[in-house]
């Protein structure tokens, strides 16, 4: 691994930016109110987009991401843009010498992303791939309580977003989001993060469209057979042929059982219910910002590796692999490992 102290010998970390959306902005302030770091530049999808925000963060606004990667003043990347181009991004600033914070997935390609890995090993640069759920409340107080259900043998996991009329974005966009579980790749990696292996997949996936780029509405049940044994159902949909909201998280346990249900967690066993507290969802990238820094100043290691967040791809295309076959498809790396 990378010497920290002999990589960052100047006081602050120059950042660039690529991206001007949600987790831009977020990524933008944490920079900006750290001292370690220093933001630089930014580019965005649009000029007249790049243009606004890097006036009002008062920093450069470039036209392409290949002159960003370029640039000699920038020692960090961090990649908030459309999925699509995530793996390419990454490449080039690796290539570069440059350290990156992605957004998951790190590439909607399997390969890709194994490359990206190697590369940021063989160039010794700090490579991380943000999984903020694994830091919010949610997850935090289903570590706490788990060991209290006794051995979990069925998880189901479903986030429906209804949204009337889905709006034409790079997120309802085939290329741009890609298949819907690498798209939103957290869906399973809480699942990979908490119980471990995975043995089979199944999953089944549907589309409501008019034309071929964007869609109106996509739907996606999956079933996860993990090494253990434990079963889990992940559903994951949006847009307008959907009808009502949830964000619901339950496991199922021989002594009891948790259920989220929104921001509202409960433990239950015979004869009991119990509120269990969820901590807030602020504040996540800036501390995984804080994280980042750290890891590059005094080599604290990160909540999360690379090679975690490459298997939870690889279950999400052997979904994407199942859900076009109809056959259950059998995680190699687990088989080979036994």
């Amino acid at each position: 691994m990378y010497n920290p102290e002999a990589a960052l010998e100047k006081a602050r970390v120059r950042v660039g930016l690529v991206g001007t959306g949600y987790a831009a902005k977020f990524r933008a302030e944490a920079l900006l109110h750290d001292e370690r770091s220093h933001l630089v530049a930014i580019v965005g999808h649009t000029p007249e987009k790049t243009e606004t925000f890097a006036k009002e963060y008062q920093i450069e606004a470039l036209s392409s991401w290949q002159q960003l990667v370029e640039r000699e003043d920038v020692d960090l990347v961090a990649i908030c843009t459309v999925n699509r181009d995530h793996g390419a991004i990454a490449s080039a600033a690796l290539t570069n010498g440059k350290h990156v914070i992605v957004e998951y997935p790190l590439s909607l390609d399997v390969v890709e992303a194994e490359e990206l890995i190697a590369l940021a090993k063989a160039q010794q640069k700090l490579l991380h791939v943000e999984h903020l759920e694994l830091l919010g409340g949610l997850h935090q107080a289903l570590k706490q309580n788990l060991a209290k259900i006794g051995e979990v043998f069925y998880v189901r996991y479903s986030t429906i977003n209804p949204q009337n009329p889905a709006p034409r974005k790079w997120t309802y966009n085939h290329e741009l989001f890609g298949f819907p579980l690498i798209g939103a790749l957290s869906r399973l990696h809480r699942l990979t993060d908490l119980f471990g292996k995975v043995f089979t997949v199944n999953c089944h996936q549907r589309y409501w469209e008019i034309e071929p780029e964007y869609y109106q509405t996509c739907f996606c049940t999956s079933e996860l057979c993990f090494t253990s044994g434990l079963l889990a159902q992940v559903i994951y949909g949006k847009g307008e042929t959907i009808w009502q909201s949830e964000r619901k998280f339950e496991v199922h346990g021989e002594k009891g059982g948790l259920i989220f249900d929104g921001d509202t967690g409960l433990f239950i066993q015979p004869g009991e219910t119990t509120p269990i507290e969820v901590g807030p969802r602020r504040g996540l990238f800036a501390k995984d910002t804080s994280m980042v820094l750290d890891h590059l100043f005094d080599g604290t290691p990160l909540y999360v590796t690379p090679e975690e967040s490459l298997y939870t791809l690889k279950v999400a295309d052997a979904a994407q692999r199942a859900a076009h076959t109809g056959l259950t498809m059998f995680m190699k790396d687990t088989l080979d490992k036994s």
